[in-house]
């Protein structure tokens, strides 16, 4: 159609006032296909029991196309269903107000309003009415209207060609085009069908912002308040002293409505001070006696500021071995526990440090967070595995004497960020400890780091502390921006990973 002679474009709502008009529509767009139509009563249930599933597109006043919709509870239709089975009949008995998926019944635009693009409208505005109804996914049995053409090819066959372009399929590139993917083939699904050979293809759009009916009071948020601690290594006269400056921090940024405190790696090393006169692989499991009464007393802490408390890590003593261990303190007043699974040489070698065996995603009220210390965000493979568990936030509490070895842990914390789609906050020490062997200068910059893509950071930095300053760093990361990334990114690496080629797979 010539565009000049468009005056006006409207999406409305079908009534039965539209069936007459519709119809003819219905019968000009599928031309042989259908052997009969929606009748008055079908428009009259459909726009009754579902009306804003029901949708036309006028040009200058004309039907120029229309999508209907119902919405049913997916886990009750079968895999292996037909277009029958969905509509039953007369009835729609399928429609299920309170189901999870919008299932699609129709779409079509008429042969001369084809080229404008107006059935990306209908099908946009299908991922809106999901996204408002809170629907996990769009899906639809979709035609293979060239299939008649390749009848040698397999349905499988014919869609693998469609997508590799050696065989056109307006219809199934249209629908992926629109972020739609195959599912699996549905055999029998439209009696009369014979340009697809009676198959269909189940086509399925997820809804990224979906979120699961929680009969709780509590809600997982979105927009997560991040607050990091940059601890500056200093001499204390007892635990209690060093546990006041600790409440002083996590009350800092609990000020500020943080959801999380993070403290670095061997936050608590100055009272190893009282011990310097002992061999450092004798203070340190001398520092390992406290680490039971800190993490009771941060337990304590994230119940009465409402805050989820990081730990760091500190020294623990297991059957007589010694690991670098951290505890994840949540305000709900449960704890959990994880490793460093990489010892650095010097840890071994001065320290007699043990290798850790705990990998693990945490689930908290801000979505599945992981944690690794310091050495451990150097191998990319454990933040893969965690990724591959749903993480959207990546804690790295860390200890480095030197700039080098501080620009390792954040360097490869930024790439962490990028290959794995999630954010990354690293906490750190600065200052010095003259009194500890083994612990004598600290370097950091602590840092919250991003993707690169359009909705974050082009450099891929969401903040940075000042370098080797006592301080708090405060963030907020938006996990939803992750969602349209993963779906929307200009690029996609999780998704574009080749597992026909390589995995990353945990013993």
């Amino acid at each position: 159609m010539d565009t000049k002679k468009i005056e006006n474009i409207e999406l409305k709502y079908l009534t039965v006032n539209d069936f007459e008009e519709l119809k003819e529509a219905t019968l000009e767009s599928y031309g042989g296909v259908l052997t009969s139509y929606w009748k008055k009563h079908h428009i009259e249930d459909l726009t009754s029991m579902f009306p804003e599933g029901q949708v036309i597109i006028k040009i200058n006043g004309d039907i120029a196309g229309c999508a209907l919709s119902i919405i049913v509870d997916y886990d009750k239709i079968d895999d292996e269903h037909t277009y029958e089975d969905i509509i039953a009949g007369d009835s729609f008995k399928n429609h299920n107000p309170d189901g999870d998926v919008l299932y699609g019944i129709d779409v079509f635009i008429k042969p001369k309003y084809r080229g404008l693009r107006l059935g990306r409208r209908l099908y946009d505005y299908r991922k809106e009415i999901c996204e408002t109804l809170n629907l996990k996914s769009i899906v639809f049995g979709g035609r293979m209207p060239n299939y008649h053409k390749h009848k040698e090819f397999s349905p499988k066959e014919y869609i693998e060609k469609v997508k590799r372009k050696e065989i056109n399929d307006p219809v199934l590139n249209f629908q992926i085009s629109n972020d739609f993917h195959p599912v699996r083939i549905l055999k029998g699904y439209l009696e009369g069908d014979t340009a697809s050979n009676e198959y269909a293809v189940l086509m399925e759009w997820d809804n990224i912002y979906y979120t699961k009916p929680n009969k709780k009071a509590s809600t997982i948020k979105t927009v997560v308040r991040l607050g990091l601690i940059q601890w500056q290594m200093r001499s204390y006269k007892s635990l209690e002293e060093l546990m006041q400056q600790v409440e002083y921090f996590i009350d800092s940024v609990s000020a500020y409505r943080s959801d999380f405190a993070v403290f670095p790696e061997f936050f608590n090393a100055p009272l190893m001070a009282e011990f310097n006169h002992m061999k450092e692989s004798d203070a340190i499991r001398e520092l390992a006696k406290f680490t039971e009464t800190i993490i009771n007393k941060l337990k304590q802490f994230s119940i009465s500021y409402n805050i989820n408390i990081i730990s760091g890590s500190m020294p623990e003593v297991v059957d007589d071995k010694l690991y670098n261990v951290g505890y994840l303190c949540k305000r709900d007043g449960s704890i959990e526990r994880y490793e460093k699974i990489h010892v650095t040489p010097d840890e071994a070698k001065v320290w007699g440090m043990q290798r850790g065996n705990k990998l693990q995603t945490f689930d908290t009220d801000c979505g599945k967070i992981g944690i690794l210390i310091c050495y451990d965000s150097e191998f990319p493979e454990l933040s893969r595995l965690l990724a591959d568990e749903g993480m959207d936030i990546l804690f790295v509490p860390f200890l480095t004497d030197t700039q080098n070895g501080y620009s390792r842990v954040r360097l490869c914390a930024q790439a962490r960020a990028i290959e794995n789609e999630c954010y990354v906050a690293i906490s750190g020490s600065v200052g010095n400890l003259p009194n500890v062997n083994n612990m004598d200068i600290q370097y950091a910059q602590s840092a919250v780091f991003t993707p690169c893509d359009f909705s974050f950071p082009s450099s891929g930095i969401k903040a940075e502390a000042t370098t080797n300053t006592e301080m708090i760093l405060v963030a907020d990361v938006d996990i939803s921006l992750l969602r349209e990334l993963h779906s929307f990114g200009a690029v996609k690496n999780l998704k574009d990973r080749r597992k026909d080629f390589y995995d990353v797979i945990r013993k």
